[in-house]
């Protein structure tokens, strides 16, 4: 429907093929038209260029295009028209003015006036996640280091009147622009990657943006991180991971996360001691919507049954509870992870396997994995996350692994992990922060968790099969609790502010939860970090292992433990610590390992199948082979993208300068 629409508006703008040469004119790509001696301004009209904040232009132009007419017909002036819908409305209006600086500049007193490299470059650090996103290369013309000056060279600012209607709102702030209005509003996708987008940008020092990979229709799975040290994991801060929108139905979650971003970037500006210290000391990383796909299609369905025109008007409360859950593929992703908790059943009695960082089985990547899944994998792989949260909705109950039943006639039994204790404290930790959480006088709707303070063990609550909380405890060093907000899956937005109210606070304690138990680092003689060393609790059948530097973290609830470290070729050493109950801090407990002789005998301390471990997606099907074609002197070229026929069918000058790989 996008692309037919697309090619519908190239129609109505009056994009046709353009005449033929003139005798004595080349074609080179487009004929070359004879340049005037004395070029002079001239009324800005073009048509997608009006709102530039200037009135006259002048050709040619500064990319070399001689006349209006020729702009009209040329495949640039074609992208500018198109952008908003090419891009989902991101980066609109500021790519096509910026552009239009370009194809058509501002002419004073008969000279063209270059538009600023600065602009240029905070637009291309801004968008262009966009244009990856429909695999189409940042556009020719917009080369900032070519086409634009600085500003010793008195360039002009073509986005000065974007800016200057933000500075007014910013003045009109009383703490002079530091915090952010949050509006209580559903977001579209493309809102969302804006806002994160300027949220990163308004506090640069402490957060970034970064894609994870792509859903299926190819929008990006954008995270927002924050740290005092964005982009780079420091020695003995722990990472934690917020998931939103896992179903696209389920939104609330999404919502909170938008929120919560905005709230850590505005009040670190504003000195809030809390945040900072929090900041300061852990790494967040925020992915507000995991089904980017499927929220679209929820969305729409509440949109048409709030149409008044809409005889069969269900209003949000009744949102099918399923249109919009799976993604795009059909797939619930919440069912389409490695079931590692039946191999961790099954290992159970063999006290020399090890029950933990469990290897994704070869027989699961013949099935069909989601690219979104795919994609959560590898970052969970990625980055030594030790505690998560994935934000969902249907109940108001905090869930817990296992998820899927120890027994599997058993629908509803009680399946814990080692780990049971930590994970209750985690539970209860949103659950008593939470507003009403943890009242049982609380509207469970329909379910019963009578003197349970609104935690469940999940498999307790209903078993499945193929989570990803579960495949986080068993792949990983994360503990992932699932977090239900409410009955209501998609709250009408007047119920967005309170929600923000009732969960504010837990997921803040949440998060500084991660900062209990204890934490070290791992080395050996010469005082170098051992990656991949084992940390053991005795009693806990279930170890975590060091990151890249030789730090771990280790999460226990108070009481005396005897904590072991040991790698291949190294001694294994001993502590006994005692976490005491007034402890308002993580204890770090360091090691230090000798090198011995590798005995062959102790198989506990090698990862079983660790090449299956270590490589990760044996049939590499998630990389991306494209079709080879030859080109015109039998190079070999990518097969063209989707947008590529649009241009072509319109008889406009082919855009090779738009193909990443060309």
């Amino acid at each position: 429907m996008l692309r037919a629409s697309l090619i519908l508006s190239f129609l109505a703008a009056g994009f046709c093929a353009p005449p033929p040469c003139k005798p004595g004119e080349q074609t080179l790509g487009r004929c070359q038209r004879p340049v005037e001696n004395n070029p002079q301004c001239t009324e800005m009209v073009l048509g997608y260029c009006q709102d530039v904040p200037y009135q006259r232009t002048m050709f040619p132009n500064i990319v070399g295009q001689q006349t209006r007419h020729e702009v009209e017909m040329s495949a640039e002036y074609l992208l500018l028209s198109v952008i908003h819908g090419l891009l989902n409305g991101e980066c609109s209006p500021d790519l096509r003015i910026l552009g239009c600086s370009i194809l058509a500049p501002r002419c004073r007193d008969n000279t063209v006036m270059k538009p600023c490299r600065s602009s240029c470059e905070i637009i291309k650090r801004n968008c262009a996640h966009a244009f990856e996103a429909i695999n189409m290369a940042w556009p020719y013309f917009l080369d900032c280091d070519r086409f634009f000056v600085g500003d010793e060279e008195g360039c002009y600012d073509p986005l000065s009147t974007l800016r200057a209607r933000q500075e007014v709102t910013l003045a009109n702030l009383t703490d002079g622009g530091q915090s952010t209005i949050l509006q209580f509003t559903y977001h579209s996708n493309a809102q969302m990657i804006n806002i994160l987008k300027k949220t990163a940008a308004k506090c640069p020092h402490i957060s970034r943006t970064y894609s994870i990979g792509r859903s299926v229709d190819g929008k990006d799975l954008l995270v927002i991180e924050f740290s005092k040290n964005p982009g780079q994991h420091d020695l003995l801060e722990p990472e934690i991971k917020l998931i939103g929108n896992m179903h696209g139905n389920e939104v609330l979650g999404r919502q909170l996360l938008i929120y919560l971003a905005q709230y850590l970037c505005s009040e670190y500006l504003l000195a809030n001691e809390r945040i900072q210290t929090l900041i300061n000391n852990t790494r967040i990383h925020l992915l507000p919507s995991m089904n980017p796909d499927g929220y679209e299609l929820a969305a729409s369905e509440v949109a048409d049954s709030l149409d008044p025109e809409n005889t069969n008007q269900e209003g949000h409360i009744y949102n099918g509870w399923t249109s919009g859950r799976a993604n795009a593929q059909n797939i619930d992703l919440n069912r389409n992870f490695p079931d590692l908790t039946s191999i961790f059943y099954n290992r159970r009695r063999f006290r020399s396997i090890r029950n933990d960082h469990i290897p994704i089985p070869d027989s699961y990547w013949i099935s069909k994995v989601a690219p979104e899944t795919y994609a959560v994998m590898k970052w969970i792989r990625s980055i030594p996350f030790v505690i998560s949260a994935s934000l969902h909705g249907g109940e108001l109950v905090i869930s817990y692994p296992f998820d899927f039943s120890r027994h599997p006639e058993e629908e509803k039994m009680f399946s814990p992990t080692p780990d049971e204790q930590v994970f209750k404290q985690l539970a209860r930790t949103y659950a008593d922060a939470h507003a009403t959480m943890s009242n049982n006088d609380t509207d469970r709707c329909g379910a019963s968790f009578a003197n349970k303070g609104g935690i469940i063990n999940g498999a307790l609550w209903y078993s499945f099969a193929g989570g990803m909380s579960d495949f986080n405890y068993l792949h990983s060093n994360c503990l992932e609790l699932t977090v239900e907000l409410g009955c209501d899956k998609f709250p009408a937005e007047e119920e967005l502010y309170p929600e923000w109210l009732r969960n504010k606070e837990a997921l803040l304690s949440f998060m500084e939860s991660v900062h209990r138990g204890i934490k070290g680092i791992v080395k050996d003689g010469n005082g170098n970090g051992i990656k991949g060393a084992i940390i053991s609790v005795k009693g806990l059948r279930r170890d975590v292992t060091t990151a890249e530097d030789g730090d771990y973290w280790r999460l226990l609830v108070p009481g005396i433990y005897v904590i072991s470290a040991s790698a291949p070729g190294y001694s294994k050493v001993t502590k006994r610590i005692r976490l005491p109950h007034s402890m308002q801090k993580v204890g770090q407990v360091d090691f230090v390992l000798k090198k011995v002789p590798v005995d062959p005998d102790l198989d506990y301390l090698n990862i079983p199948e660790l090449d299956n471990y270590e490589r990760f997606d044996p049939y590499n099907q998630f990389e991306q082979y494209s079709q080879r074609e030859l080109g015109e002197n039998g190079e070999e070229r990518t097969e063209k993208p989707w947008w590529w026929a649009y241009f072509s069918q319109l008889g406009v000058s082919t855009p090779t300068w738009l193909l990443r790989n060309y």
